[in-house]
């Protein structure tokens, strides 16, 4: 999940390029009653809606809750057949938008962007209630406090948003991130940069960290939310467009309460909804699937009333820091950009 950050990036600025391209075709066809639905079969026999969810990156512990809910039958409780793609070149933000796919898998930060820039996404469920980010380096570099980020060499993926995060952390200690060498490494392994080319980098704990344990390579972690809660953000959700939240909401509905429920097993059964990823996705390493599920279960819910549950002051909180800084044209109207009503009671 390291590299899946220069993605995501990339996949923002995409947006931003497509919108009028999108206003144009009045959202695809994501309003429009499902072609794909199971016509035909025996009476009696129920029929299920074909549908898409499309992932922002390749499988991880963060989809687990889909697999789930696919492979133990929650999607079919609901009537859905549904579908896991991969998101390609287009992006799971663009295909959701266009109309082209039912659902993704996206994040705060490149919702926050789209909307501004007049892209109808809107987020259903946050799939990890808390930023499980952080800027990471090998222990022995000695680099446990953003103010140690002074005289040292930070590798990313040439997004503003990045200086703008080390800035904003190392002010709260008083440090100066014009001391920070900050360069582009491009698809650099993690693991193969900070030891060669970089002393620290941006991750996902619950990916790349769990993995540098299960290597014995020990790091030193320095999360954002230490240091801000505006950046304390939703990192991943679910999405779709509004057009199908409005005038599909029955499916909409039915999609997040077969995922919560998908959810709600990886949060209640960690070992068997590691086994259920690694079964359906043989090309990952299976070790690091059942550490990394051990470790993210229980941070799925966290502290939330619910599973998939956000908060209005999330939303604006990160939205008001990103205006801040320049990262955003206009304001988010942040009360459009999620909903819980699709959520289980």
């Amino acid at each position: 999940m390291y590299s899946s950050k220069k993605k995501r990036w990339s996949l923002a600025l995409a947006i931003l390029a497509m919108t009028v391209a999108l206003a144009a075709c009045g959202g695809g066809n994501g309003g429009a009653k499902n072609k794909n639905a199971d016509e035909g079969g025996s009476e009696g026999d129920k029929q299920l809606q074909k549908v898409q969810v499309v992932l922002d990156w390749s499988p991880n512990t963060n989809h687990t809750g889909l697999y789930a809910a696919r492979d133990k039958g929650f999607f079919k409780e609901q009537g859905l057949d549904v579908e896991i793609i991969q998101p390609g070149q287009d992006g799971a933000d663009k295909m959701v938008a266009s109309g082209n796919v039912q659902f993704g898998v996206s994040y705060q930060e490149s919702l926050t962007m789209a909307r501004v820039a007049g892209v109808p996404l809107v987020s259903l469920a946050a799939v990890i209630q808390h930023n499980t980010s952080g800027f990471a380096s090998a222990k022995e570099k000695g680099i446990d406090s953003p103010k140690k980020f002074e005289g040292m060499r930070y590798g990313g993926w040439g997004a503003p948003v990045e200086e703008a995060v080390i800035d904003s952390i190392m002010r709260e200690e008083g440090a100066d991130v014009g001391k920070v060498d900050i360069m582009s490494i491009g698809d650099s392994d993690f693991f193969t940069a900070i030891k060669r080319d970089i002393d620290f980098a941006w991750i996902y704990y619950a990916w790349t960290g769990v993995e540098a344990e299960l290597r014995g390579e020990e790091i030193n972690m320095v999360y954002l939310t230490d240091y801000s809660e505006k950046l304390d953000y939703y990192t991943p959700v679910l999405i779709t467009s509004e057009d199908l939240a409005a005038n599909q909401p029955e499916l909409v509905k039915a999609f997040v309460a077969g995922a919560a429920a998908g959810y709600q097993y990886a949060i209640d059964n960690p070992e068997d909804a590691a086994e259920i990823l690694i079964k359906a996705e043989p090309d990952l390493n299976p070790e690091l699937v059942r550490a990394s599920q051990k470790w993210l279960s229980p941070r799925y819910q966290d502290d939330a009333p619910r599973w998939g549950e956000q908060k209005l002051s999330v939303w604006k909180n990160y939205a008001d820091w990103m205006f801040e800084r320049g990262l955003l044209e206009s304001e988010l109207e942040a009360e459009k950009a999620f909903t819980n009503e699709f959520l289980p009671e």
